[in-house]
């Protein structure tokens, strides 16, 4: 077995140990911490259900496809292969989605062609930006979304340019 499996395991019985010798009362501080947790947990939901219905619809209607072949050209043209437009636009919505069409990317040319490398690059070089924005901006009093999710789909579109660029060189 791998010696970094059991980081986790020895981390955790450090984290008991000290609470022994401490004499921390360790089921009663796990449950105070759940407590605070469900007033969090019940303010984010609204959010989170939004936002994965949201992506599920955009994935179902067809909207998803249609886009895809739309900007493929423009794609073409800044280097990002046209076969993993439908990735690009997933990535930011729908995180099981985008694995599941890295899966058929990686089916249907193979992880060490040009278009599976970019696709594993463009994978991970970008974000679920509307999930992390529900769940960051539930708690928020203010809450102007535009301009930060803004910025992370631009950030998200450069780091997919930039790791396609870059593999062409690998």
């Amino acid at each position: 077995m791998n010696p970094v499996a059991y980081v986790i395991p020895l981390l955790f019985l450090c984290l008991f140990a000290f609470a022994l010798v401490r004499r921390v009362k360790l089921y009663d501080c796990f449950t105070e911490g759940v407590k605070e947790a469900v007033p969090l947990l019940l303010s984010i939901f609204p959010y989170l259900a939004a936002i994965l219905i949201l992506s599920s619809l955009f994935e179902a209607s067809g909207l998803a496809g249609m886009l895809s072949r739309l900007i493929a050209p423009c794609l073409k043209f800044l280097g990002i292969p046209p076969e993993i437009s439908p990735l690009v636009l997933i990535k930011p919505f729908s995180g099981s989605g985008s694995t599941a069409l890295l899966s058929e990317i990686f089916s249907a040319y193979g992880a060490d062609s040009y278009i599976g490398r970019c696709a594993a690059c463009a994978y991970g070089s970008s974000e679920t930006v509307f999930y992390i924005s529900a769940l960051y901006f539930a708690g928020a009093k203010k809450k102007k979304l535009a301009r930060p999710i803004a910025i992370a789909l631009l950030a998200n579109f450069l780091g997919v340019i930039a790791a396609c660029f870059l593999c062409r060189f690998l």
